[in-house]
């Protein structure tokens, strides 16, 4: 045994959760089983509306119906496994659940494109309004998406084919909630170095590059709405850029956080409340975000809600 290790191979792994707070293990279930339901039934219900409704088929919603069905796939790699742990005596995953957990939860790096192809899409709304139908055609948002989870997925097999080689000879308790890179870098006996480096290019190609984009789009798009003449103008076209910013801020604030800084012991406790912000409080806020202050999405709601009661009615 050196420095708490030994030369036996790992073959799973403990996941320490939120077992710093016993007292709280009830009212944190609690919480987080509602936060899931509430995600679940927040972009489900975001995704029929939009399917249902016409006058939502439009690049915008198209967009946000690919980020409510991304929110889904990415709340629900890590939060069942969570809440099942909070009865569990011994809070273990396998090697190759750590494995497939910590792929699902890489989809991030695809939220991060996709945001930014979400900003391109208000730029040409905004700044070219008269050819945004013959810009944002049909087939450029199809490839748009296609592209954005292409290059996500791609990226995150590059991080999992690389830790793959990881060596793991103990110990092999996770100070974390589910499977993600920095604390497994922080058990491995191997030489994780490359890793480190790695991890860092990756957050700074996807995270970095994808904030470029989208500040570059709204640099255009702050310069157009400066040259609008009525204070009534600017602030409409102002406001249908604030829910995709506001979501944009929650996201990359907490994902470069956690993946930017090196991964040391003393900073698991705020990587683990950094992981919870983005894993499962950012997926629940969107539909808010996107939603409450949305004339379309409220007059759809109604149409809706109209249809409902004339199909009752007969």
């Amino acid at each position: 045994m050196a420095g708490g290790r030994n030369n036996t191979a790992v073959i799973k792994f403990i996941l320490s959760g939120f077992s710093d707070f016993p007292k709280f293990k009830f009212i944190l279930f609690t919480v987080f089983l509602g936060m899931y339901i509430l995600t679940m039934a927040w972009n489900l219900g975001l995704m029929t509306l939009i399917k249902m409704d016409s006058h939502l088929h439009t690049p915008t919603y198209f967009f946000l119906n690919k980020l409510a069905f991304l929110d889904i796939c990415y709340v629900s790699s890590t939060a069942p496994k969570m809440l099942s742990d909070f009865f569990q005596e011994q809070k273990s995953i396998s090697f190759m659940g750590c494995t497939i957990q910590y792929f699902f939860s890489s989809l991030g790096l695809t939220e991060c494109c996709l945001l930014a192809a979400m900003a391109y899409d208000r730029y040409a709304a905004i700044c070219r309004p008269l050819l945004y139908t013959a810009i944002m055609s049909p087939m450029l948002c199809l490839q748009m998406v296609v592209g954005v989870y292409a290059t996500g997925i791609f990226g995150s097999l590059i991080q999992q084919c690389t830790s793959l080689q990881l060596d793991f000879c103990g110990p092999n308790v996770i100070n974390h909630f589910f499977c993600d890179l920095p604390q497994l870098l922080i058990l491995s006996c191997s030489d994780a170095f490359f890793l480190q480096v790695m991890k860092f290019v990756i957050a700074v190609i996807f995270g970095v590059a994808s904030l470029l984009v989208i500040m570059i789009s709204y640099s255009y798009i702050i310069a157009t709405i400066l040259k609008i003449s009525s204070v009534e103008g600017r602030y409409k076209a102002f406001n249908t850029c604030t829910s995709h910013l506001t979501a944009v801020t929650f996201f990359f604030g907490s994902g470069l956080f956690v993946y930017m800084h090196p991964s040391y012991d003393n900073s698991l406790g705020y990587d683990k409340m950094a992981s919870v912000f983005y894993t499962v409080v950012i997926p629940m806020l969107n539909p808010l975000i996107y939603c409450l202050r949305n004339k379309e999405i409220k007059d759809a709601l109604k149409r809706c809600e109209k249809k409902r009661v004339f199909s009752h009615c007969h």
